[in-house]
């Protein structure tokens, strides 16, 4: 079996009846049966591009085996965020990032936390404007239960370097 470029079906939560709400995420899938996430997911709590999983068909849940190292960091705004991505992505970029996502109301970015939170909280911050309906949050920092206990899955990765 060859390296393939293919689409899975991963809970992003739950409607009102209860039922998986499921994101299609860019993978390829890897000769070990894994997968290998190719952009960040919108909605998927807990993933980067990059980070190789492993993927139960039935629950449409993942178990991370490796993370890449990525921050899932993503940007939403109330209006058209058009000028704000003609100066945040270039942004993004310079810092290593990349914009894995785009739509009218929502950008979706993968940062690698070796550049630092300090730094990539400080370019985000210089760039959204809350007053005016935008905001940003990372994806897959914190634990998707609770939304506030750090995941720190960053900090065997940051001794390596």
């Amino acid at each position: 079996m060859t390296e393939q470029l293919t689409t899975i079906p991963l809970a992003a939560g739950l409607n009102p009846a209860g039922e998986a709400i499921l994101e299609e995420v860019s993978a390829t899938a890897l000769e070990d049966g894994n997968f290998k996430v190719e952009k960040t997911p919108a909605f998927v709590k807990g993933l980067a591009k990059g980070d190789t999983i492993r993927f139960d068909e039935g629950s449409h849940s993942f178990f991370i085996k490796r993370h890449s190292g990525n921050l899932a960091i993503r940007v939403y705004a109330r209006e058209d965020m058009a000028l704000l991505q003609k100066d945040l992505v270039p942004a993004v970029e310079k810092s290593g990032g990349s914009l894995d996502i785009a739509s009218e109301r929502m950008l979706v970015f993968a940062i690698h936390v070796s550049i630092g939170f300090k730094e990539i909280e400080a370019l985000l911050n210089e760039h959204i404007d809350e007053s005016a309906g935008q905001v940003w949050l990372y994806g897959n920092v914190y634990d998707p239960e609770d939304g506030q206990t750090p995941l720190n899955w960053w900090l065997p990765l940051l001794q390596e370097t």
